[in-house]
């Protein structure tokens, strides 16, 4: 057992060594920055931003750098998704990373300017996604196992990743475990484990008034189901600072949340919500029919389940904690204990077939405003520098997870 530990901690060395030296070398930004054609590929990708159901280009462009870097690929997965494989010359574990490809809709942004923009960082998650299979793919003869690459479209509309399952995006491949990484407002090169939490679900309902004043009737039922709501958006760069800060306070005010919208449309109340932990969304649905009980004339419908929360499993998230401990060091790690409560993601639906973690990526450049790094506001701007620091802990972290012998959490 010794013999097999000292051999594991010398692979992570090499393995780890190696994608930083790759991205360090000759020509790239800086040895802390990503290699220029990784920027390049950003860049092209940022200014060609395609909304959920409509990523044909950037599909193409993945594919193409997929195969160039020597990976299997089928693309047309569940739409536009692309799946790439890379099988290691040694055998070992088969692991899965995901990352996510399309951009925001006018409609889904926080002061934009009317048109559709890679507001959410998805063009940082796909070049680095690109990134760790190219980093990989040199590293071949040195790799075990196999890595499956998933390019996923309409993460958005949370529909890229049902459809790709249903498309049997992993037919052939069996992983047994799924990675992610997505972008978040604080320092570029810091990295946040989420053991335990992630991001809500969501679910939604629709109230019916019928009867002599339905519509003001259903006016004063928007209103008191609106007050079942304990967090509100945030409006102000003080605000989100406080929600960054409020995620990683254990036993925090987001340790419990109801998130929640509710809007009367003539005689119709259309309700929305997330909430923490997962199993409240029985007790919201109960509170929405016991309040529209009170009013005569009123019905409620719900879909069949909500839509589900990504939580990731605590050993999975430790495993990763400890693994950027001892790589990036524990300044640059920090820990969410409490969920985002105004954002989902349908990687919930690729972690409830498989273990796995969902990391978040700072991507905040120094001396710049929060609204910069944060998801949905127009005026988003990554720190590019985040992209290189992805690749490396992502290249590094899934080559010890396909390790045969070291790869059990």
């Amino acid at each position: 057992m010794s013999h097999n530990k000292k051999h594991t901690v010398s692979r992570r060395a090499v393995l780890g060594g190696a994608a930083g030296l790759w991205l360090a070398r000759p020509g790239a930004a800086q040895a802390a920055g990503p290699d220029r054609d990784l920027i390049a590929l950003r860049r092209d990708l940022h200014r060609n931003p395609e909304v959920a159901g409509q990523e044909q280009r950037t599909a193409a462009t993945v594919a193409k750098e997929l195969r160039a870097a020597g990976l299997e690929v089928t693309t047309g997965v569940g739409g536009h998704g692309v799946v790439g494989v890379l099988t290691g010359a040694r055998p070992g574990r088969t692991v899965a990373y995901r990352a996510d490809m399309d951009a925001v809709a006018p409609q889904d942004q926080v002061n934009g300017d009317g048109r559709v923009a890679h507001v959410c960082g998805h063009d940082i998650h796909t070049t680095v996604g690109v990134g760790v299979a190219q980093v990989l793919a040199r590293l071949r003869e040195r790799l075990a196992g196999t890595v499956v690459f998933v390019f996923q479209p309409a993460e958005e509309t949370l529909t890229g990743a049902a459809a790709m399952l249903a498309h049997g995006a992993f037919a052939g491949t069996r992983p047994t475990e799924i990675h992610a990484l997505h972008c978040y407002a604080f320092p570029v090169g810091q990295f946040m484990v989420t053991p335990g939490t992630g991001l809500p679900g969501q679910d939604r309902g629709v109230v019916t008034v019928t009867g002599p004043d339905a519509a003001a009737r259903a006016q004063r039922l928007a209103t008191e189901i609106g007050a079942l709501g304990t967090v509100s958006r945030p409006g102000t760069p003080e605000e989100l600072s406080q929600l960054v800060d409020d995620i990683q306070r254990p036993s925090g005010p987001l340790a419990r949340f109801v998130f929640l919208t509710a809007r009367a449309s003539g005689a119709e109340v259309r309700v929305a919500f997330r909430c923490w932990p997962e199993a409240r969304y029985a007790e919201i649905r109960e509170d929405i029919r016991r309040l529209a009980g009170t009013v005569a004339g009123a019905s409620v419908s719900f879909p069949d389940h909500p839509f589900p929360a990504v939580v990731t499993p605590v050993r999975q998230a430790r495993a990763l904690q400890r693994y950027l401990h001892s790589t990036v060091g524990l300044d640059r790690t920090r820990v969410a204990h409490a969920a985002v409560p105004f954002s989902g993601d349908d990687f919930a639906l690729f972690l409830d077939r498989m273990p796995g973690t969902y990391t978040f990526l700072g991507v905040r450049g120094p001396d710049t405003k929060i609204e910069d790094s944060y998801p949905h506001f127009g005026d988003f701007c990554p720190d590019e520098r985040a992209i290189g620091h992805g690749v490396r802990a992502m290249a590094g972290w899934l080559a010890t997870r396909t390790h045969g012998r070291g790869g059990a959490m």
